[in-house]
């Protein structure tokens, strides 16, 4: 197949994947940085006049990782590309995306701008922590799910009595969408944020029946584990028989590992948007691959073919 992949130092291991999945070698360039830190970029083959796509996910270090796509971008913009796709499996700053409170960014915005005036001709985004993003960008945007990975896990394990819960008002559509295609009750846990202090979780109550039911939370990101946690332990307390949970991207900051580990929850499955080792190393944390999905969307971009097959 005629096209290029190159991958930052984000997350090479899911580029190489890609890659695999297109029976194609990974693109060869120069990923070193300067002694001062600064990063040193260079394309190692000829691009003139070729499709290319980017991999790299803004994961933490976001800012560092965000650096290294935009002068990806510009190197492949410089260097002649016939069309560059930015792949980002996971967009950064992507919970700043309007004006919750006063004399605040919208950092999701000024991120899109930034990778378009970077070189990017079309980007490749997976499960937006808020889908007005796509809105964002002035050039094509196309967004993949997890779901067809995530629902086709659960979907093995033949589980009884399913009920899907979305962790917040905010997460009903995406839980929504999970149990219509796990056949499956659906449920809602009421919180309220404390602002004052970031990351913490106040869990109210459970709107709908749990009780002696297999639960499974749907969230589109685990950061520190604290709403997850106390999502499980509010529908144990309603009764829930068994908790497990899915999360497209894994970001597992500080205490998270350790706070699953420690709470009711039986399993929480992951996708490798991001890579985590801490996470890998869990008995609780079962990661899935995204791989083939991304290859199989990069084909249709390049085939200029439908995108949306790819999403159930």
């Amino acid at each position: 197949m005629n096209v290029k992949v190159f991958s930052g130092n984000a997350n090479r291991p899911l580029a190489e994947e890609i890659c695999a999945s297109l029976n194609i070698e990974i693109g060869q360039a120069n990923t070193t940085r300067f002694s001062d830190g600064e990063y040193n970029f260079q394309i190692l083959e000829n691009v003139r006049g070729e499709d290319c796509f980017i991999v790299q996910p803004t994961c933490p270090p976001v800012d560092s990782n965000l650096m290294e796509l935009l002068i990806m971008l510009d190197a492949f913009r410089r260097s002649s590309a016939k069309r560059i796709t930015a792949v980002i499996p996971y967009y950064g700053y992507g919970r700043k995306d309007r004006k919750d409170k006063p004399r605040v960014p919208i950092s999701a915005k000024l991120v899109a701008n930034l990778i378009t005036q970077a070189g990017a001709d079309r980007v490749l985004l997976f499960d937006l922590h808020a889908g007005q993003i796509q809105g964002f960008f002035d050039i094509p945007a196309d967004h993949l799910f997890a779901a067809p990975v995530l629902v086709g896990y659960f979907n093995t394990l033949g589980l009884p009595d399913l009920t899907v819960v979305a962790p917040d008002a905010g997460g009903v559509e995406r839980a929504r969408a999970y149990a219509k295609r796990l056949n499956a009750e659906l449920a809602i846990i009421d919180k309220r944020r404390d602002y004052e202090r970031l990351g913490e979780v106040e869990v109210l109550h459970v709107i709908g029946d749990v009780e002696g039911r297999t639960t499974v939370i749907v969230d589109d990101m685990i950061d520190t584990a604290g709403t997850l946690v106390r999502a499980g332990e509010a529908l144990k307390r309603n009764g829930a028989q068994r908790v497990l949970a899915s999360s497209t991207h894994a970001l597992f900051s500080g205490p998270a590992v350790q706070r699953i580990e420690e709470s009711p929850i039986d399993e929480v499955v992951v996708t490798n948007t991001i890579p985590n080792d801490r996470a890998s190393h869990s008995p609780k944390v079962k990661c899935l691959s995204v791989a083939g999905l991304l290859a199989d969307a990069i084909v249709s971009i390049h085939d200029e073919s439908s995108v949306s097959r790819l999403f159930i």
